[in-house]
């Protein structure tokens, strides 16, 4: 790792490093009127690599700012900033189909990019559970063997071993809840077929609630405690230093990173695209599954990090906050995003294929609260989210490749009369998953019905303490 240089800064210069080949090619492309792009200057591949690096660079100054903030502000906030600032390309993306969508409401071109915001909000979301939570908790269990991380813990047993979580993150975990419980409800804004073909939509009551809700969340956390965890490496050394310069530095990591990575993944996403598509991918498949795995990486890459310095405890706090936010203000942003670009308060609507993706996505995430609410992960669980994540896109991927887009029709399968095509058959598998992962995640609820009230005490509790009342109830023994 970049820490294991002699000297703190030599690591910051090497991340710095990182971004400079970058931050070159914006400059002269800038500064080159006949070229309007990167892509109009390297070849596909070489914007991949040389993005990739940027955004490799940039994950480790959001992470070493993150944990230097901790010093001054509630640990909570800032992996929240963190959260934000490593998905702000998920959020740039979507904007640009919802952007696209408004300026060319009621056509068939405008269907189509809001058709694109969803399924890329709703991959990327699956995408931080099924590959995130899931690898990170594998990396976890795995790295404890040589850094002997106090937050895993060996147990008897196949697959038995658990990562256990900071009872902290109570009040993630219950606001992450009720922004899922409200996911479902999310199709329902256009009511119903209002003649473009349009069956659900996210509207401006769902940009309130869910975006009312994070804001709760942050108001809530900010006023925790600030307590000092000693750090070595980067952010002990930022950590030493006076308060002004230290909060100056933080600031700049935090501007910097964040600016690289908004500058550097969307280059990063489409230049996957295009390679995918040179090989025969669809470009919806694409859209929805490769775009958001390119703008989930800094992320992953600050969890990683994290992980690797026995830190998991931070690490899983970053994936949930994560989670919260892109559940929230990325729903939210879409419809304003939306709204402005068609010049008024409008609900951005969806077809049926997005309705099923909007109800697997919450189910899904019900399923993976559900396991948390013990506030612990094992290898077992972590197992089950990623199996039943890429059981799903592969069996969707071979109905793309198999069958015509939006085929006539039927045909017979294990006694079953079902369309030719691979639309509707992808919605019949969305919608078996759906119910697969409330069926598995309601269980988990019923059998960890204690926990569940415990966690929504804490989660009380936290509340009362943040606005200056008296807590509920004394915190149940962890």
């Amino acid at each position: 790792m970049l820490e294991r240089l002699r000297h703190p800064l030599s690591a910051v210069v090497l991340a710095f490093l990182l971004t400079a080949p970058w931050v070159g090619t914006r400059l002269y492309v800038f500064f080159t009127p006949s070229l309007d792009s990167p892509e109009a200057l390297l070849s596909t591949g070489a914007v991949v690599a040389v993005s990739g690096l940027a955004v490799l660079g940039a994950s480790f100054l959001l992470a070493w700012g993150a944990e230097t903030a901790e010093k001054d502000v509630p640990r909570a906030f800032a992996i929240a900033v963190l959260a934000i600032l490593a998905v702000a390309p998920e959020y740039a993306v979507d904007a640009l189909y919802a952007w696209n969508a408004g300026a060319n409401a009621g056509t068939a071109e405008g269907a189509r990019n809001a058709n694109l915001a969803v399924a890329n909000m709703t991959g990327a979301n699956r995408i931080l559970i099924g590959i995130g939570w899931s690898a990170i908790a594998l990396f976890t269990i795995y790295k404890a063997r040589t850094t002997n991380d106090p937050a895993v813990e060996k147990r008897r047993g196949f697959l038995r071993d658990v990562v256990t979580l900071d009872r902290g993150i109570a009040t993630e975990i219950a606001f992450l809840l009720a922004a899922t419980a409200f996911a479902f409800l999310v199709p329902f804004s256009l009511g119903s077929f209002d003649g473009s073909g349009a069956v659900g939509g996210i509207g401006i009551v769902d940009t309130v609630v869910l975006v009312g809700l994070y804001l709760v969340y942050i108001a809530i956390i900010i006023r925790g405690d600030v307590e000092h965890e000693e750090q070595v490496g980067v952010p002990g050394y930022l950590q030493s230093w006076s308060k002004a310069p230290r909060i100056a530095s933080v600031l700049f990591l935090f501007v910097y990173s964040g600016t690289m990575i908004f500058i550097s993944v969307e280059h990063f996403a489409h230049g996957l695209e295009v390679l995918g598509t040179e090989n025969n991918i669809p470009e919806f498949f694409m859209i929805q599954w490769v775009a958001p795995l390119a703008s989930e990486a800094p992320e992953l890459i600050v969890v990683a990090y994290l992980v690797n310095k026995a830190r998991s405890t931070a690490g899983f706090n970053a994936l949930i906050s994560s989670k919260l936010n892109q559940w929230t203000l990325l729903i939210g942003t879409i419809a304003v995003v939306y709204s402005i670009a068609a010049g008024e308060i409008a609900t951005l609507p969806f077809d049926e294929k997005q309705v099923a993706e909007i109800w697997i996505t919450a189910a899904q995430s019900f399923f993976a609260i559900a396991i948390l609410t013990n506030f612990e992960i094992s290898l077992r669980e972590a197992v089950g989210l990623f199996v039943l994540f890429i059981s799903q896109v592969l069996i969707e991927f071979a109905i793309i490749l198999s069958f015509p887009e939006t085929g006539s029709g039927t045909f017979t399968a294990l006694g079953l009369t079902l369309p030719n095509s691979a639309e509707a058959l992808s919605i019949y598998v969305l919608y078996a998953y759906t119910v697969l992962y409330l069926v598995i995640g309601g269980y988990l609820f019923a059998t960890r019905w204690d926990e569940v009230r415990m966690l929504f005490g804490r989660t009380v509790t936290n509340a009362r303490e943040a606005f200056g009342g008296e807590t509920a109830q004394p915190d149940h023994a962890d």
